[in-house]
């Protein structure tokens, strides 16, 4: 629903509709965007006006967003928001950039010259393989075309790959540039999985790197160490990406400060990854218990909406589909769906004196009662005399089926029919007349008034007989 209403503002502003009722629906997508995630902490007004927010695609072209594009836009926002707020911010020369369309082969990036803290949903720019723009977002800046062949080369040795996050912190730079490389030290290292390694000088122009990372990546390998500079981190989807980036920089700082204290690599006790198999939530394929419900998940998807949930708190205002609400949602009491307010009697009681369950059957008599009450037919009450009970018997019968018990009925065939014998017409007339004049002049009251005269001829023009 919040996507069709983006959509319909959307639509009303390039047709140059910026009535009340826009600013009023603009109001509600504002609101059920930051109030999309059910979470107990309240968003400050305050940090509303002090934070840029993420989503903020109302100004931005429909036609120009593939299916889906919306969210991912959101997603890949947010992440940057994250790394800024985390402290792994650099100004230049790491990306993050997330794959739109297999089909196409378009690509969302952050712009050159604006900071992590400054990208937004419609900010970010979409590129093809070649980092040729395709749509410019909405900023004016330019992209760095060589900055994103390290990303082009990835994506093309890798058609699995929807994101990428590359970090060159102090910590997963000083991991890269030594020879043991990420040491299974500690239980991140384990989460990280599996790491290639490849030289890197800062470009791949050549055809020849190009071979050699597709080589040194192979086909599942999620975390690339480039060589003094940095780590690269993989994923078919932007929280798996986040889950890696996250785990591996954990792990180099924890390898960083364990060289420091230990004083060399021969005094660490490296794990055994064959006997040491950390579980990852949504690794699998299905999260759960093996006798508890199953629920597909992807993995890192839970830890990255619970940091939406932060920022949504903060009032980011993220933009982000939550998937696995936070608040249980609670089933309505039978009794207060099914049953209706009438059929309900409240009654003091006293305290601590239990309350009777419910009659067996009842919610059932009561059905059968309401149906028979709303039947289209017409039934009527007859007694039928008895003579050796004591008391009549009654039943119900329809309408149609009840014979009349006394009477005949009579067909008005004349207006003056009861009218009583040997009376002159026009004295009857004259009567009426004198008494309607009365009661238009509201001179006298005639007591209650009788329909009996009500179908006399009323044209006095009439002769009498």
């Amino acid at each position: 629903f919040r996507e069709e209403l983006n959509s319909l503002i959307q639509e009303q502003m390039t047709k140059g509709n910026n009535s009340s009722n826009l600013w009023a629906l603009r109001q509600i997508a504002e609101f059920m965007a930051s109030q999309g995630a059910p979470s107990a902490l309240p968003i400050s007004p305050s940090n509303l006006m002090m934070v840029t927010p993420i989503n903020d695609l109302q100004a931005m072209e429909p036609g120009g967003l593939v299916k889906g594009e919306r969210l991912m836009r959101c997603k890949l926002a947010s992440v940057y928001r994250l790394l800024d707020l985390y402290g792994w911010a650099h100004l230049s020369g790491t990306f993050l950039t997330l794959r739109v369309s297999k089909e196409q082969d378009h690509f969302l990036i952050i712009p050159e010259g604006l900071s992590y803290s400054e990208v937004t949903a419609s900010s970010l720019v979409k590129v093809n393989v070649l980092g040729e723009v395709v749509e410019r977002g909405s900023t004016a800046l330019q992209v760095d075309a060589a900055g994103f062949h390290l990303h082009s080369a990835l994506y093309s040795a890798r058609p699995d790959v929807r994101c990428a996050l590359h970090l060159h912190t102090p910590a997963t730079a000083a991991v890269s540039a030594m020879k043991c490389g990420l040491l299974p030290i500690s239980h991140e290292a384990l989460l990280v999985g599996g790491v290639a390694y490849v030289d890197y000088n800062g470009a791949m122009d050549e055809e020849e790197d190009r071979v050699e990372l597709q080589k040194s990546l192979g086909p599942t390998c999620k975390v690339l160490v480039l060589r003094n500079h940095g780590i690269v981190a993989l994923g078919e989807s932007v929280e798996e990406a986040f889950y890696r980036i996250y785990h591996a920089h954990a792990a180099c700082e924890i390898q960083v400060a364990a060289l420091c204290s230990a004083g060399g690599e021969q005094n660490l006790i490296l794990l055994d990854r064959d006997k040491q198999r950390p579980h990852q939530v949504g690794s699998v394929g299905w999260a759960g218990s093996t006798f508890g419900p199953l629920h597909k998940s992807r993995v890192g998807e839970h830890e990255f909406e619970a940091l939406m949930r932060t920022l949504d708190n903060l009032g980011y205002r993220t933009g982000y589909a939550y998937r696995h609400p936070v608040l249980l949602e609670r089933a309505k009491v039978r009794s207060e769906v099914e049953i209706p307010a009438t059929c309900t009697a409240f009654s003091f009681e006293a305290e601590g004196t239990p309350r009777p369950g419910p009659r067996p059957h009842a919610h059932k008599q009561q059905q059968e009662k309401t149906r028979w009450l709303n039947t289209p037919n017409t039934y009527l009450r007859v007694s039928h005399d008895q003579t050796s009970a004591a008391q009549p018997r009654t039943t119900w019968l329809k309408a149609e089926e009840v014979k009349p018990s006394s009477g005949t009925a009579i067909k008005i065939e004349n207006p003056n029919q009861f009218v009583p014998l040997f009376t002159n017409p026009k004295e009857v007339l004259e009567t009426r007349n004198k008494i309607r004049e009365q009661n238009r002049q509201d001179v006298k009251w005639a007591g209650p008034q009788s329909q009996v005269l009500a179908s006399v001829i009323t044209d006095k023009s009439r002769s009498p007989v």
